[in-house]
Formats: structure tokens, C-alpha cells, sequence
């Protein structure tokens, strides 16, 4: 009995198209890295469960997808400890888990490689992660990430940097987005203000829900979590001061976060944004290993979750052996970015052809002749397809237009005779007569218009 195929939660197959405009995408965000003087870098989908646990805090643990061990994994379990609960077994059966971002495994590499890279150290990493999610719109249990890292660097230069990149990116993807910033030190800040310090955790997890949940919901929770009333409104009352950094100065805690943010602000004196970049004093993602600067992107025309977000990490090195070492970094989210150029239709015209001409023959020497010839305009760099038998020339055709492949070349016997071949334009229906050469420049013009 066969079985009907069917694809894991959270994964999606991408056509050729979609392939395409993936590869589009990558790279757009590849080539920004490039100019900025980021170094590609790899490393394994899997990662050993020490590396991975404990760095993403406790509901991010619970998203690692575990990889169990191989051969007879029970064979050492005793009744007594399956009795313990999935948490207990898991640690026997278990020892690696797919990875859950990029940054935690780049850190783990830096430790490991320390007296082999250079400091600061520019790395770019481009690569699928996975996490046991709920799958919903925007949100996958596969999905690539596009990271840019630097280590060993203080250097506010580099958030500067990395918010520069964020704004071109999106400008050449077409995509208007807020770049919004925050800092720790601002919302332990807040909470040493409200005299809750003990409480920071618990009200950076409690703000993060308000534009779900609203004020009033929020303000409730603070509250049931051990704030005062009073302070709790004090609180949701700052965070409705947006871009009004100067509020936030509550203290010699939150006087750190206003001067970072206000040194990243003064790069943008001379070097205009075209997006904007807003200080948002409720964003709070990452706090489980950022320790600096907060980054995320929303974009401005669509309801979607952020498109990218990132920070500086100041600990994160140090859990694997190396301790103070800086590190700052960003990372784009390709498959949000791709959902949100389909719907609001923002791919360039074009990217769905991968090959620019196919070569139709008329019989079968002139087939021979046609892949002798097609073999030679790739080695010109011709994207070119023969098709596979000299059939009926309507078929040909219409595997031309099903292909949306721009040019056919006919070959009968005089053409390969005269090796002067019919060449005709798809797009606009016309026709010519071109030798070799000529049909090397005519395509090679069309292949750097579309780009």
C-alpha cells in the first residue's frame, strides 16, 4: 500500500520560482554583508544539547528540537527513571539537537577558534535553524536566518553599522520598515525606578505583551507579579513617550542606555537613514543573553512579526571559556522577508527565468549540431537548454512559454549549415538572423538589463 506523501509541520517546499526569489533575497542581504567587510562562515545544523541549553531561557528551551541518540537509546532506562518524567529522560537519550539560532553556535565557534580569527572578528552566516514552535502565519518550524556578528569590540561603531545595513537592505528590497532600538540598562532602569530591581525578568516579559494585550492587561500583570500600583502606571505612562530618550534618564543604571543610544543616533547626523529609527522603550527581546543594545524591524504597510532583530551580547563567549569578549550582531528573517515581498507583490520582474535561451531542432543531425552549440554558449556563460528531441516545433514552443525562458533559437539544416540561426525574442514576438557572436551579445545585453 503506498503512502501518501506529506510534509512536516512547520516546513514548506519552495518550486523553482520560489527558489528563485529565495535566492534573490539572500543575495541582497550576502551582497550588503560583502560591502561591509563580513567574512562567511558555516557551521553545523546540529549542535551538542551543552552548547545549545540554557542560553535561550526557559521557554526557548523548550523550542530545541532534540536529536536522539542512536542505536538502542532505552536499553540503560530504568523503569524508575521513565517514571521521572520526559524531562529526566530526555537527558539520557539525547545528547545533540538541531540548532535553534546562529548566534549561540557562533559563539561556541569563536571559543573554540579563538587564536585562529582575527579581533574584531566581521562574520556573515547565512543557514536554516529550527524551533519547536506552533506554526502560524509568518512563523516556521524551518526557516533561514541571515546573521551579521562582530567580536572582540566595544565599539559603538558597529550597532551604527549594522542599523546601516538593516536600512539599505530593505531599501533594495523595496520593503519600508522601522528600525527600532532599545537598551537594557533603560528597562533595568524602569524597574530599579518602580524599586522592583528583583523583578526585572518579569516585567521585561509582562511589556513585551502590550501591543497584544493593551495597557490595561499589563498593567494588571505587573501588578499581580509585585509591583505597586502606583509605580506600574508611572511605568506604562514613560513607555508612552516614545522618542522621548531623555525621560529614560532615571538613574545611573538607565544614564548608561541614553548615552549608547544617543552615540548610535549622532552617526546618523551626516549619514541619512531611509528608513526610520525609532527609540522604542518597551522592546525587550533577547534579554536572556543581550546585554547592551536592542535591535529589531518591523515593517511599516503589513501586519507581520519583526523581519529582523539582534543586539550586543557581552557574556556570551564567556560560557564557553572565554570571557570578555564583546560581540554585537544582527539577523534577518529571510522567510518573513519573503512572504512579505509575495504579498505586497515587491519581486523585481524577471527572477523566475533561470534560463535564457532554448535551443529547438528540426531533426536529428541538427540536434547534434544544437547541443555542440548550446555546449559552447555555455562556456560563454549563455544560460541555455537544449530541448531533449527534435519533436513537434508547436511542442518546443510551448515549453519556451511555459518556461517563460525569453529566447529560442531554431536550428534546422540550413542553419547549422550556414551556422546563421533564426533567433527569435519571446517577449516581444520578433525575429532575426544572428551568427554565434552576435547571439552571445544580444543575450548576454539582455541578461544585464534585467539585472
Amino acid at each position: 500500500m503506498s503512502q501518501k506523501p506529506s510534509l512536516a509541520k512547520g516546513t514548506r517546499d519552495f518550486l523553482p520560482e520560489q527558489a528563485l526569489k529565495r535566492k534573490y533575497i539572500f543575495q541582497v542581504i550576502e551582497s550588503e554583508f560583502k560591502t561591509n567587510g563580513f567574512q562567511p562562515l558555516e557551521t553545523p545544523a546540529m549542535e551538542n544539547l551543552t552548547t545549545l541549553e540554557g542560553k535561550y531561557g526557559d521557554e526557548g528551551d523548550k523550542l530545541l528540537f532534540r536529536i536522539l541518540n542512536s542505536g538502542d537509546y532505552l536499553k540503560d532506562l530504568s523503569p524508575e527513571k521513565i517514571e521521572q518524567g520526559i524531562k529526566a529522560v530526555t537527558s539520557k537519550i539525547s545528547e545533540k539537537g538541531l540548532r535553534y539560532d546562529l548566534t549561540v553556535p557562533f559563539a561556541r565557534f569563536v571559543a573554540m577558534n579563538r587564536h585562529l580569527i582575527n579581533f574584531p572578528f566581521k562574520r556573515y552566516q547565512i543557514q536554516p535553524v529550527w524551533r519547536a514552535d506552533r506554526p502560524q502565519r509568518g512563523r516556521y518550524r524551518e526557516f533561514y536566518q541571515c546573521d551579521a556578528d562582530v567580536v572582540g569590540s566595544d565599539s559603538l561603531m558597529y550597532e551604527s553599522e549594522l542599523i546601516l545595513i538593516y536600512d539599505r537592505v530593505f531599501k533594495k528590497l523595496g520593503i519600508p520598515v522601522k528600525i527600532i532600538i532599545n537598551h537594557r540598562a533603560i528597562l533595568e532602569g524602569l524597574a530599579e525606578y518602580a524599586g522592583r530591581a528583583d523583578l526585572f525578568m518579569q516585567m521585561t516579559l509582562i511589556l513585551d505583551k502590550l501591543d497584544k494585550i493593551g495597557k490595561d492587561a499589563v498593567c494588571e500583570e505587573l501588578i499581580v507579579a509585585g509591583f505597586e500600583a502606583e509605580k506600574a502606571n508611572e511605568i506604562l505612562a514613560l513607555l508612552e513617550s516614545n522618542d522621548l530618550l531623555d525621560r529614560f534618564d532615571l538613574g545611573s543604571i538607565s544614564s548608561k542606555g541614553v548615552a549608547t543610544i544617543k552615540e548610535i543616533q549622532s552617526y546618523f547626523q551626516d549619514t541619512k537613514l531611509s528608513n526610520p529609527l525609532e527609540f522604542r522603550p518597551s522592546l525587550a527581546r533577547g534579554l536572556s543573553y543581550y546585554t547592551g543594545c536592542i535591535l529589531e524591524v518591523v515593517p511599516q504597510n503589513i501586519k507581520m512579526g519583526s523581519l529582523g532583530g539582534g543586539g550586543r551580547y557581552d557574556n556570551l563567549t564567556g560560557v564557553f571559556g572565554l570571557p570578555g569578549v564583546s560581540g554585537v550582531g544582527i539577523s534577518f528573517g529571510a522567510d518573513r522577508i519573503y512572504d512579505v515581498l509575495e504579498e505586497q507583490n515587491l519581486f523585481p520582474e524577471g527572477l523566475s527565468v533561470s534560463t535564457q535561451l532554448l535551443i529547438i531542432c528540426l531533426d536529428e543531425v541538427s540536434h547534434k549540431h544544437g547541443f555542440t552549440l548550446a555546449s559552447r554558449l555555455r562556456e560563454k556563460n549563455i544560460s541555455t537548454e537544449l530541448y531533449p528531441e527534435p519533436t513537434k516545433i508547436k511542442k518546443q514552443f510551448k515549453y519556451a512559454e511555459d518556461l517563460k525562458i525569453p529566447y529560442v533559437l531554431i536550428v534546422g539544416e540550413e542553419e547549422r549549415t550556414s551556422k546563421i540561426y533564426n533567433l527569435k525574442n519571446q517577449i516581444d514576438g520578433s525575429q532575426r538572423k544572428v551568427g554565434e557572436e552576435e547571439l552571445v551579445g544580444i543575450i548576454s545585453q539582455f541578461e544585464n538589463l534585467k539585472i
